[in-house]
C-alpha cells in the first residue's frame, strides 16, 4: 500500500512537473514581452489611452482616435524621457528595468522624439488649445528639472513637487482633451473630473515612490516616502483615496456619472487595495506594482464597457 501511495504520489508529481515544464517557455515569453511593454513606457502609454477613454465616457460624448492616438505617444515619449533620465536612481530601485533600457536606450532616444512630433500633429486635428494641452507635459518637466535661480533647489528636488506636477499632467490631459471636444460643460462636472484624475493620479505616483524608497534615500532625493517614512505614507495615501468618498456623494448629488458610479465606486476600492498591498512591509518590488497601478485603466474601463 506505502509502495502505491509513492508510485500515486510520483505520478501526480510527473504530471505537475510536466504541464510546469510544458508551459514554462510560454510563461517567459509572457515574462519578457511585459518587461518589454513596461520597460519601454509601452504599456503605461496604452493604459493612458484607456484612461482618456474612460473620460469621454464620464463627459458622455464619443472618443475622438486622434486624441487617442497622441496621448499614447504622448506617455509614451515623456515617460520614455524619464527611464533615461533617471538610470541611476532605477539602477537600485528597478536593476531589471535599466539593464533593459540601457540596450535600448538609442532607439528609445529616436522613438521619443518621433512620438512627440506625432502627438503634436494629431492633437491639432481637433484644436490649437489641444496642442497646448498635449505640450505641457515638456514644457512642465522642463521647468521643473532646471534650476530657475541660482543657488536655490530645482523645483524637482522640494518634495511633493514631483508628484504634483505628474498628478497637474495627467488631469489636464484627461480632464481638457474631451472638454475641448465637448465644446462646453457643467464647470462642477468638469472640476468633478479633473479631481478625480488629479488625486488618483497622485496617490499612485506617491505610491511607486514608496517601491523606490530605498533607491531614492541612497541618492539622496527626498521624496514623499522618503520624508515620511513608509508607514506613515500609507495613512497619507489612505486619508487622499478617502477624499473620494465626499466626491460621490457630491457627484450623485449632482447627478453626474450615474451610469458609471459603480465603477468609480470600484476605483476607489480598488485604491484601498493597492495601498494596502504595495505599502506591507514584506513587500518586494516587482511588476505586479506596474501591472496593478499603472494597468488599472485597462480592467477599469472594461468593466466599464460592460455595464
Amino acid at each position: 500500500m506505502k509502495s502505491m501511495r509513492l508510485s500515486s504520489g510520483y505520478s501526480k508529481y510527473s504530471k505537475q512537473n510536466g504541464i510546469v515544464g510544458a508551459l514554462s517557455p510560454g510563461l517567459g515569453l509572457a515574462g519578457r514581452v511585459l518587461t518589454f511593454l513596461i520597460s519601454t513606457s509601452i504599456f503605461l502609454a496604452a493604459s493612458g489611452v484607456f484612461k482618456l477613454y474612460f473620460s469621454f465616457l464620464l463627459y458622455g460624448i464619443a472618443p475622438r482616435w486622434n486624441l487617442l492616438a497622441a496621448t499614447f505617444l504622448l506617455v509614451f515619449s515623456v515617460y520614455g524621457i524619464n527611464k533615461l533620465t533617471d538610470i541611476k536612481e532605477d539602477e537600485i530601485n528597478n536593476p531589471e528595468r535599466v539593464e533593459y533600457v540601457k540596450k535600448v536606450a538609442k532607439l528609445i532616444k529616436y522613438a521619443v522624439l518621433l512620438s512627440l512630433v506625432l502627438a503634436v500633429i494629431l492633437s491639432a486635428l481637433t484644436s490649437p488649445w489641444a496642442i497646448l494641452v498635449v505640450l505641457f507635459p515638456i514644457i512642465a518637466g522642463a521647468l521643473y528639472s532646471i534650476r530657475l535661480l541660482p543657488g536655490y533647489p530645482r523645483l524637482k528636488d522640494i518634495t511633493g513637487v514631483k508628484n504634483a506636477t505628474i498628478a497637474i499632467t495627467w488631469a489636464n490631459g484627461t480632464t481638457f482633451l474631451p472638454y475641448l471636444v465637448a465644446g462646453s460643460a457643467d464647470p462642477q462636472k468638469v472640476a468633478l473630473i479633473y479631481y478625480f484624475f488629479f488625486m488618483k493620479s497622485m496617490v499612485n505616483t506617491i505610491l511607486f515612490d514608496v517601491r523606490d524608497i530605498e533607491g531614492d534615500r541612497m541618492s539622496g532625493i527626498q521624496t514623499v516616502p522618503v520624508k515620511l517614512g513608509k508607514e506613515r505614507s500609507k495613512r497619507l495615501l489612505l486619508l487622499m483615496n478617502s477624499t473620494f468618498i465626499p466626491w460621490l456623494i457630491m457627484a450623485h448629488a449632482f447627478g453626474y456619472f450615474e451610469h458609471y458610479l459603480p465603477m468609480l465606486v470600484f476605483a476607489v476600492l480598488n485604491g484601498y487595495g493597492y495601498i494596502l498591498y504595495f505599502t506591507r512591509k514584506d513587500y518586494k518590488p516587482g511588476k505586479s506594482l506596474d501591472v496593478w497601478v499603472d494597468g488599472e485603466w485597462f480592467y477599469t474601463l472594461a468593466l466599464a464597457m460592460l455595464v
